[in-house]
């Protein structure tokens, strides 16, 4: 298992490696991640759609699914808000004038969704025996992740700098501390062995890489319920980053994992300011690197 670990996150590393300095090409790579993704997920809902029993197991994968995001709600706003405390960060004043229509983004966050219900739906009722399926998500999670190395290379950013950022690595670790806190406290409740409940607190809201990972690993179900946690994050933060980012912004950007640095950035953007910015990168690029590390470790114990 931890070969295979490695296997996966390996591409990610290999694309980092690589400097570019086409714009045209970066614009492909762009829209060849937004496709790869979509993609991705799809072939998650597939394989759970050919899952023997599915209907029988939604019950237990919702009581799953909502003791994670609970439980990880909990503790990362509590270990945000203790890092606040302990270095308080000031926003300035935001740029009040060009907020994103949250009804887009809102929309814009449930496509996850429906792509993996379109292929639940293919692999229930089309596809049911359907061959090659997680071997063909397995290659395709590596190509994306070796495109999301180019693209984390090739952002303009100094990754000294992302590295050096305190008030970026402060809320990184303190998301990364409270989600394994919360995931070994949830270990009674998934009935699983630590490792594994440690592996699905690491998604830190990356949920294309978590279903693939953890549903190789575990079997489709808990693919899917790593997936319906960390979009559920992405959601969630959604609605929390503008209610609470000027008394907290260490909250508000933290509890958005990996998708700070992307889907979430324009509203950390328009409701925290520019002072805002290089911290969610930072936090964002961080968690982005130890998300399949950490579920590549704990997955590969036995």
């Amino acid at each position: 298992m931890f070969t295979s670990a490695l296997l996966i996150l390996a591409p990610l590393f290999l694309g980092f490696a690589f400097a570019l300095s086409d714009r045209r090409l970066m614009t492909v790579i762009h829209y060849l991640v937004e496709a790869l993704v979509y993609f991705i997920l799809a072939l998650l809902g597939l394989g759970l759609g050919q899952m023997d029993g599915l209907l029988n197991q939604l019950g237990t994968m919702a009581g799953q699914v909502g003791g994670l995001v609970f439980a990880l709600l909990l503790a990362n706003l509590a270990g945000l808000w203790l890092f606040h405390r302990w270095q308080p960060m000031d926003t300035g004043t935001a740029d009040q004038g060009n907020r994103p229509g949250y009804g887009r983004l809102f929309l814009a966050g449930l496509k996850p969704l429906v792509a993996v219900f379109l292929g639940a739906l293919l692999g229930l009722f089309v596809f049911p025996a359907l061959p090659m399926v997680e071997d063909l998500a397995t290659w395709s999670l590596m190509l994306l992740l070796f495109l999301i190395g180019l693209q984390l290379r090739n952002a303009g950013l100094s990754l000294r700098k992302l590295l050096m950022n305190r008030q970026g690595l402060g809320i990184a670790t303190a998301l990364v501390l409270s989600s394994l806190v919360a995931g070994l406290a949830l270990i009674p409740w998934l009935g699983v062995p630590w490792h594994q409940a440690l592996a699905l607190a690491s998604g830190f809201g990356w949920y294309s890489l978590s279903g693939i990972m953890i549903g190789d690993a575990l079997g489709p179900a808990w693919g899917g319920v790593a997936f319906l946690n960390d979009v559920l994050r992405e959601i969630i933060a959604l609605a929390l980053i503008p209610l609470v980012i000027h008394a907290r912004p260490a909250v508000a950007i933290g509890y958005g994992g990996a998708t700070s640095m992307d889907f979430t950035l324009p509203v950390i953007r328009s409701s925290g300011g520019l002072a805002c910015v290089p911290v969610a990168i930072a936090s964002g690029f961080l968690l982005s690197f130890l998300s399949p590390v950490l579920m590549g470790i704990f997955l590969s114990f036995e």
